[in-house]
């Protein structure tokens, strides 16, 4: 896409959604840190679910350390990998308190640092909650900047890098929620719905599946 293709792209996103979210559900700093790093390889929805009456009860790395690890085990044990999560989070927690007086740094380097946390769960926390223009590249994003040719690269870091060049100052806050939603349920993976997308005429991909 040029320059004035992505502009259209992004100003046909707000239009349809002005305030994008996250499907994830969290109450504060923490406890979308802890969903957004439960998320890993598994559905929002399924975290949503295992949360539920998780965050009614732990909402602070304190009270996650005082239910310790086979309490949350109880929690999460629907989601994938839930052993490994566990110990991440509880350890977490423990860091948060030590070094961060219990609160999530609003920092990419001291939030790579926690267990468990990558650079897209950062980007994610930095984005959502600190409202920074970040962008937190997932395997949607990564599928539809490259499929479009709005922003293209071999990896995930070479896609964010060339997001942060093109998207327009305007619409970078939100930016990577209308990427990740238009690649969960219009441009998905096995059959991208092409007649209904908003920039159907704006897309570099050759093999759409229907015409507009």
């Amino acid at each position: 896409m040029n320059k004035k293709d992505i502009h259209e792209f992004f100003n046909r996103m707000r239009a349809a959604n002005p305030d994008p979210k996250s499907d994830l559900e969290w109450t504060n700093a923490y406890t979308l840190l802890v969903a957004v790093t439960l998320s890993a390889q598994a559905t929002d929805i399924g975290v949503n679910k295992a949360t539920k009456e998780l965050f009614k009860i732990v909402d602070t790395p304190q009270k996650m350390l005082n239910l310790g690890l086979d309490g949350l085990k109880s929690h999460i044990k629907t989601i994938g990998l839930y052993n490994t999560k566990a110990k991440n989070v509880i350890a977490m927690a423990q860091i948060l308190i030590d070094d961060h007086q219990g609160e999530v740094p609003e920092d990419m380097d001291a939030l790579i640092k926690l267990p468990g946390v990558g650079r897209k769960t950062a980007n994610v926390v930095l984005n959502e909650y600190f409202k920074h223009p970040t962008m937190a590249v997932d395997t949607h994003i990564f599928r539809v900047s490259n499929r479009t040719g709005l922003a293209k690269g071999k990896n995930v870091d070479q896609v964010e890098h060339a997001l942060l060049k093109v998207v327009p100052p305007e619409f970078a806050l939100h930016a990577h929620h209308w990427l990740i939603l238009h690649g969960r349920y219009t441009c998905k993976a096995r059959k991208p719905e092409c007649n209904q997308c908003l920039a159907h005429d704006l897309c570099a991909y050759k093999d759409k599946t229907a015409q507009t």
